[in-house]
């Protein structure tokens, strides 16, 4: 029986091994332990994950800065596709918005992840052509000698 809740802390090391099967992992940086730590350190209701037993089948980063809300991360395992469980995940997030008051939602998706697509536009999402998203990296802090 699936279930949705918020990641544990000790499943970290084990939803980066679900991403490196379950995730889009091009163009972007590589997913650390240090950064789902810290993710799940200063928010640890953001990192949704949906459990089959003690089988993680799927997750979603629901990302809320206080004032706009952020959907990374949607995965779900290659073998439990076409189930529902990515819609799911999705309402998942959007409950978790509204509960904090956010009135609109962004998901982040490659423009050439064309199996994502569908997802998010059965979902209601679309993409939003008069912004484009701009990045930078940020350099590693100096260490203090």
């Amino acid at each position: 029986m699936m279930i949705l809740r918020a990641a544990r802390a000790a499943e970290l090391p084990a939803i980066l091994a679900f991403w490196q099967v379950a995730a889009e992992n091009d163009s972007r940086p590589a997913d650390t332990s240090a950064a789902i730590e810290a993710l799940h350190r200063r928010d640890p209701g953001a990192l949704i994950v949906a459990v089959d037993s003690d089988e993680i089948i799927g997750t979603v980063i629901a990302g809320w800065d206080g004032w706009r809300c952020h959907l990374y991360r949607l995965a779900v395992a290659p073998s439990r596709r076409r189930e529902g469980i990515g819609g799911r995940l999705i309402a998942a997030a959007e409950d978790r918005f509204r509960s904090f008051g956010g009135t609109r939602s962004d998901a982040m998706v490659l423009d050439a992840n064309q199996r994502a697509h569908g997802i998010w536009a059965a979902h209601g999402y679309s993409p939003q052509p008069e912004w484009s998203r701009w990045v930078k990296a940020l350099p590693a802090p100096e260490t203090p000698r």
